[in-house]
């Protein structure tokens, strides 16, 4: 049972959404009051995921989420501009079991899965230079369940936003 657990637990870490943030050190984020989407880019060969919906459900959370955090969406001129890419990418890990007679032979099985990564994309138009950047990254194994994953991913990333200074 306990090695049950074990399994379990590493199966659940494996395919658990990744946040990385990167940001400049030098930059002031609090002068930042204001923020507008200015691109956003799909690169999946998943059509589900290449829709305009898609596109709109990315956008309407960044938005969403920004404002929660005391930005103001406008549609001029503004002291953040907000870049996006969504891609996928199918991949097959490889996992080795004991198998055999008393365990002495090695099984290996192929474990496909997609995964989908969400960059966002904050840029100071006064200087042309990125401030923050947060990259989500979801393991799954079928692709178009990354779908239903987005929200999720926009809200973490946009979670470590204004980053704490080291």
């Amino acid at each position: 049972m306990r090695r049950f657990g074990f399994v379990l637990l590493f199966a659940i870490s494996a395919f658990a959404q990744k946040i990385t943030v990167e940001f400049d050190q030098a930059a002031d984020f609090t002068k930042y009051k204001t923020f507008a989407i200015r691109a956003g880019q799909l690169n999946s060969p998943n059509p589900a995921l290449n829709s305009e919906l898609v596109k709109k459900q990315i956008e309407s959370d960044i938005e969403s989420n920004l404002t929660a955090k005391g930005l103001t969406k406008v549609t001029g001129r503004s002291d953040l501009n907000v870049r996006y890419t969504l891609g996928t990418r199918r991949n097959v890990e490889t996992e080795a079991y004991p198998a055999g007679w008393r365990g002495l032979g090695t099984r290996i099985v192929r474990v496909p899965y997609a995964q989908g990564t969400l960059v966002i994309d904050l840029r100071d138009p006064a200087t042309r230079s990125l401030v923050w950047r947060g990259i989500a990254v979801d393991e799954k194994r079928d692709s178009t369940k990354l779908e239903g994953k987005l929200h999720d991913m926009v809200r973490k990333s946009i979670e470590k936003y204004p980053p704490k200074k080291k």
